[in-house]
């Protein structure tokens, strides 16, 4: 990982990162046409693999259960296209983008104008170690996680812990999390009324399917695509922002623009894998310049080619960060709990 963070640091010495916001602006160009095609390609395939898979479930056909990655990485592309119309990047104008975000939420048990919301607050915020814990993955400085009580450590190494991270968290904040405007319930009737909308069409949609399926057809069916989805999208979104060589700052120090660029990852996927994450691996760009739409994230990479060697990993590449847990405001990079545990240890000698 290390060649990572070498080439990061040398590429990042090269880019002004307030400069390439300006320079990008003509990539942020949405096309109709595209979008209605890219949205076509996605949801078309996946209405069709769930309604195979009921069809051959409901005969008990079981096999049909193969299905279930293809259709997950179709919805986890539907989410991602949700998410640039949350940005605004996916249709010209504001409304289209709003109410196929709001219709594409439905899908993806996700109420579009609380998670628009949510999410914004995290682009506002990444890198500012004062401004966590809005759409982020919660993440300690060593020293916040030794001031901690025993059994506060204990639960948020649980919390870090890849099985909770990818498996329990993402069931949790699709099935259980979303149904309510957590965190935003104080904000207006605005974030109430996604919810419960989202909710009762999801219903409706769900009620539909066990009329004609059957209650545990359609749970055995919709389940595990729901959850392979969600939990490949948080992987996704872990590697994103939790890497060694990562960018955090305090706010007297912390820079939009330099957090943008320097704290996010560009995750580098052979096809077809690039097609089904609609090219988030982007990411470094996307979050400077949030208004491209994710098929002309390559279009930057061909322009500016040094981009593609900032903060880049490979898939095999992103199993060592899972192994990072606290910010080291000293080393100024991610550190594992063993990492951690020893900078204490020395620490408390020198002190005694």
């Amino acid at each position: 990982m290390a060649e990572n963070g070498v080439a990061a640091g040398a590429d990042a010495a090269t880019l002004e990162p307030r400069q390439l916001v300006s320079d990008l602006r003509p990539f942020a160009q949405a096309h109709t046409g595209r979008s209605i095609w890219e949205l076509a390609i996605t949801l078309g395939p996946l209405f069709g693999i769930v309604l195979v898979m009921l069809l051959a479930v409901k005969s008990g056909h079981y096999l049909a259960f193969a299905l279930a990655p293809l259709a997950g990485a179709l919805l986890l592309r539907t989410f991602i296209i949700q998410h640039d119309c949350g940005h605004g990047g996916f249709l010209p104008k504001r409304t289209g983008n709003d109410w196929t975000g709001r219709a594409l939420g439905v899908l993806t048990f996700t109420p579009y104008d609380c998670w628009k919301r949510s999410h914004a607050l995290h682009h506002a915020n990444t890198g500012n170690l004062d401004a966590r814990g809005f759409g982020d993955v919660d993440t300690l400085t060593v020293r916040e996680f030794y001031s901690r009580s025993r059994v506060q450590r204990v639960l948020y190494r649980i919390y870090r812990n890849p099985i909770v991270l990818f498996g329990v968290g993402p069931a949790y904040l699709f099935l259980l999390r979303h149904r309510l405007p957590i965190g935003l319930m104080k904000e207006g009737p605005r974030y109430w009324v996604s919810a419960i909308a989202t909710n009762l069409a999801t219903a409706a949609i769900l009620g539909s399917l066990m009329f004609y399926f059957g209650v545990g057809t359609t749970a055995l069916v919709v389940l595990p695509i729901l959850l392979i989805a969600a939990s490949t999208g948080v992987w996704l979104f872990y590697i994103q922002h939790q890497f060694e060589q990562a960018h955090w700052d305090r706010g007297p120090d912390w820079s939009f623009h330099d957090a943008a660029l320097k704290g996010s990852s560009h995750l580098d996927l052979p096809q077809p894998l690039r097609w089904f994450t609609a090219n988030i691996g982007v990411h470094h760009v996307h979050h400077l310049a949030s208004r491209i739409p994710f098929y002309r994230l390559p279009d930057v990479l061909t322009a500016y080619p040094e981009l593609r060697r900032l903060n880049r990993f490979t898939a095999f590449q992103t199993l060592y960060p899972l192994a990072l847990s606290l910010w080291d405001e000293n080393l100024r990079r991610l550190v594992s709990f063993r990492e951690a545990a020893s900078g204490a240890a020395r620490s408390k000698a020198r002190q005694a």
